[in-house]
Parts: C-alpha cells; sequence; structure tokens
C-alpha cells in the first residue's frame, strides 16, 4: 500500500524538477529570448516564481495529491510528521522517494545543453555578495513562511480548498525579494536534484539544516493550528485515500 505513496512522491517530485527547473532556465540561461521579452530582472524572478508555484499546485490538483498528499518537499513531510500526520516509517520513505524524483527528474535537464550549464541547471548556491549565514537565513525564513502558511490554510476548512492557490503567490512573492541571496529553494529536494547533474554542492548543507530549521520553528510557532490539520495533504481532503491518512495519524499519534 505505502508503495503508491512513494510512487507518487516520486512522479510529483520528478515532475516538479523537470517543469520548474525547466523554467528557471528557459526564463535565465544565456542565449533565452526570455531576457528580451521580460528585461526588468525582479518582474522575470516574479513570473518565474508563480510559474513554478503554479507547477507545485497543479502537482497538489493532480492525481499525485489524491495519492500521496503532494508534500514533493521533505520539509512539507517533516511538518507532517511533527503535526503526527503521518507516521515515521512512511516519512522516511516520502523523503527517499522525493530525493530520487529530484534527481529523475533533473537528469532531463541537461538536454538544455550550454543554456542550462549557464546557470548550473537551477543549482541553488549563496548569491554573489552573500555570505553563508545570509543564505542559511533567507531559505530558513522563506520555510517558515510556507509551513506556517500551509498550516494556516489545512487547519481551517474555509481555506482548506484554496491550499494549492496560495502557493504560486506566495513563490511569486518570495522569489524577488530573496532569490539573489539563497536561489529560495525551501526543498532540500529541489536542491539536490540539480546539484547531482551539474556538480554544484557549494554550500549544499544550508539546503537542508536551513529548510528543516525553518520547518521546525514554524511548527512550533503553530503549533495550535497544526492540531486541527486532518491529514497529509494539500488537497482532494475527500478522496478515498483519506483512509489511509487517518489511519497513519493514529499510529502517529
Amino acid at each position: 500500500m505505502r508503495g503508491r505513496l512513494y510512487l507518487a512522491e516520486f512522479v510529483g517530485t520528478a515532475v516538479l524538477l523537470l517543469v520548474g527547473l525547466s523554467i528557471v532556465i528557459f526564463m535565465f540561461g544565456d542565449g533565452s529570448p526570455a531576457a528580451g521579452w521580460i528585461p526588468n530582472i525582479k518582474l522575470r524572478q516574479f513570473v518565474t516564481g508563480g510559474l513554478f508555484g503554479s507547477t507545485g499546485a497543479a502537482i497538489a490538483l493532480s492525481w499525485v495529491g489524491r495519492e500521496s498528499g503532494a508534500h514533493i518537499n521533505p520539509a512539507v513531510t517533516l511538518a507532517f510528521w511533527m503535526a503526527r500526520k503521518i507516521d515515521a516509517r512512511t516519512a522516511l520513505g516520502y523523503v527517499a522517494a522525493q530525493l530520487a524524483g529530484g534527481l529523475a527528474g533533473s537528469i532531463p535537464l541537461l538536454a538544455w545543453g550550454a543554456m542550462g550549464r549557464s546557470v548550473t541547471f537551477g543549482a541553488t548556491i549563496p548569491g554573489a555578495g552573500y555570505s553563508v549565514f545570509d543564505a542559511f537565513l533567507g531559505e530558513a525564513i522563506t520555510t517558515f513562511a510556507l509551513v506556517v502558511l500551509l498550516c494556516v490554510f489545512l487547519a481551517f476548512r474555509h481555506l482548506r480548498r484554496f491550499t494549492p492557490a496560495m502557493i504560486p503567490i506566495l513563490y511569486a512573492i518570495m522569489i524577488p525579494l530573496e532569490a539573489d541571496i539563497s536561489g529560495t529553494s525551501t526543498n532540500p529536494a529541489r536542491s539536490f536534484g540539480p546539484a547531482v547533474v551539474s556538480g554544484e554542492w557549494s554550500a549544499w548543507w544550508i539546503y537542508w539544516a536551513a529548510p528543516l530549521a525553518g520547518t521546525v520553528a514554524a511548527m512550533l510557532v503553530a503549533s495550535l493550528l497544526a492540531r486541527r490539520i486532518e491529514v497529509a495533504k494539500l488537497y482532494h481532503f475527500d478522496s478515498d485515500r483519506d483512509r489511509i491518512f487517518r489511519r497513519m495519524a493514529k499510529t502517529a499519534s
């Protein structure tokens, strides 16, 4: 039974990286017409954030969201585990599937060739002029914002169905504000795949430690809201698959 959940997380994360990082490469890679279409870099970052977030939202609305809840991010899985909505064994399986999916989705990015190499295939590294501490803080804050907002939307029934719609708006705001500092990953699996493909591992530990630290802080701050979350899903709350998630929540509690 868990195999279907892991497969969904693998596919969802692979699609997120393949589509999302292709958008990044097209928007910022050398030789792309995107710079001519949208000369203002902050506006291009705004559009990129919205499109990247829309990719994640579409995955949540898809079969992946129905099957596994569409975490597609170890930080989100950690949040649901801390909320006792998923058991430890399943959470570890999710993370393994997400990392494998992140790598699988990044390998086809090699087809972008020189344009992809010019932006290290979307790998996240601290920005020029910023310290490792700056990048760590940026990743922790943006992940904190993501997890707190997920708690807010998932805790209240009248907001719950709008959870996927929140994600593109959030990333459209965060990326112009923070991308120059750390690349705005908020997702260890999103950073892992292009790091392997590009060989760029500069300060890679940040993209594990900071999102996880941001998640822990968010769950402590939003602990009362987290108790109101019913299942470890971003959408499809009333599907037949919910029975599995409710059993996992009872096991985790």
